[in-house]
């Protein structure tokens, strides 16, 4: 016999007030999560997180729907039941709630008392070590009155948590930590429901932690749906308004005709929601989205070479033992230029991981004139910048190829290219797969 998902929410609808003030919260929400699985809420504020939150914890009655937790109905039960449901869920929410009379390492304990799992002789010490596990081993005695914002945040979630409990709800749980602090509570987390079985219901703004679900949802405006597909639409969405705030004029007229700080805001724009798709792991597959991508970054790389001074900006992706060149002025269709990792100045920069500026191309034995024979150019100076992913490896390299005037390639250069550069990397990582790249192409030829 199957075992029963300890989240069980059908047909829920959620309203506040009465009359004409009446507003509904939450529409038809409907989902499921097995025994385990860490689910993060993703959404807006005032999107109705929170009092979904609430309503499955058992803080709040059910008006309508079904919400089973634990085995337990939550709609239409009595008090001494949704009692008894509370008691086997751990809570964090973004307001501590710390008993200021009780010091930190007693607040813990209370929490281990109520959860009725652990004997009375062990209370002590299992509180002790769940502080000493968020960072608070030395501020067992101290009052909440005597603890930073976060310090006190941490105290919750070490009572939340040192009961072991079947169910944690969590409410922005690492709003106030910083990020070594914030790794340290949601890896404890996914401890617990690796290990024992916890079943983890979290809402969060934090894009840090995103990492640790098993899935993601998203709520706006009262309705649940798949991160994936609130992504897409909110970066369509964010295309649309740009196309309409620039009369809808292609993005290369829009480059073309702006200044640098207009530059670098729609680079920014742009780069923020490259970053949120990334940061999303799987959600980088949207044709839509990487078609414009590709049709951006093409823009935005003959921009950048039109404000640093040089003739062009190429574009270089590592694949497997290769660079290949994706992006560059006047490459013909069909044409593929591919150079080995430690060949050439860009190959030196992929392998090396390291900045190189090169004053006369053909008087480095790292040239390799190849390409020029190939395209028909002639390299005189080369600035070259190794691209990093998320995890530190170099996925790309992209260059800079002579200055108009005719000058070698200086400091300041290096330090504007590297400035863009940042953030170009971010739009082109999200474009690493290559076949999605070229359908990308594909479809804006079509």
């Amino acid at each position: 016999m199957a075992t029963l998902a300890p989240i069980s929410i059908r047909g829920l609808n959620h309203s506040f007030g009465k009359g004409s003030l009446r507003k509904q919260t939450l529409f038809d929400i409907s989902t499921e999560i097995p025994q385990g699985e860490i689910v993060i809420v993703t959404g807006p504020s005032g999107s109705g997180k929170t009092t979904m939150l609430t309503l499955v914890g058992a803080l709040r009655s059910t008006q309508e729907g079904s919400v089973r937790v634990l085995g337990q109905e939550l709609c239409g039960a009595k008090p001494a039941a949704l009692e008894k449901v509370r008691k086997q869920i751990g809570f964090i929410f973004q307001q501590h709630n710390l008993l200021e009379a009780l010091t930190a390492i007693q607040n813990v304990e209370l929490g281990a008392r109520v959860s009725g799992k652990i004997r009375r002789s062990q209370l002590r010490k299992r509180a002790a070590h769940m502080l000493d596990a968020v960072g608070l081993g030395d501020f067992l005695h101290h009052h909440p009155e005597q603890l930073s914002g976060g310090q006190r945040q941490r105290v919750a979630i070490a009572r939340a948590l040192v009961g072991e409990p079947a169910m944690l709800l969590a409410d922005e749980p690492t709003a106030s930590l910083d990020k070594k602090s914030g790794r340290e509570v949601v890896d404890r987390m996914k401890f617990l429901a690796r290990e024992h079985g916890t079943t983890i219901l979290l809402v969060t703004h934090d894009n840090r932690i995103l990492d640790i679900a098993d899935r993601i949802v998203h709520l706006e405006d009262g309705r649940l749906s798949t991160f994936t597909d609130s992504v897409i639409a909110n970066n369509r969405h964010m295309m649309q308004v740009l196309a309409d705030n620039r009369k809808k004029q292609p993005i290369e007229e829009v480059v073309e005709n702006l200044d640098e700080p207009g530059f670098n805001m729609l680079l920014n724009e742009i780069t923020e929601e490259s970053q949120r798709f990334l940061e999303a792991t799987a959600l980088a597959s949207d044709v839509a989205f990487k078609s414009m991508l590709a049709r951006g970054l093409s823009a935005f790389t003959h921009k950048l070479s039109q404000l640093l001074n040089a003739e062009r900006c190429s574009l270089f992706l590592v694949e497997g033992n290769s660079l290949l060149l994706k992006v560059a002025r006047d490459l013909e269709e069909g044409v593929e230029i591919r150079i080995p990792i430690g060949s050439g100045i860009a190959g030196a920069a992929a392998e090396t991981g390291e900045v190189i500026n090169i004053p006369d191309a053909y008087a480095d034995r790292r040239f390799n004139p190849d390409v020029d024979k190939r395209t028909g150019y002639r390299t005189r100076s080369i600035l070259s910048l190794p691209i990093k992913n998320q995890q530190g490896h170099v996925f790309a390299v992209a260059q800079l190829l002579n200055r108009n005037d005719g000058q070698p390639f200086d400091q300041n250069d290096e330090a504007r290219f590297l400035s863009f550069i940042e953030s170009i990397g971010v739009i082109f990582e999200t474009l690493e797969d290559l076949s999605s790249f070229k359908q990308g192409a594909a479809e804006l030829k079509s």
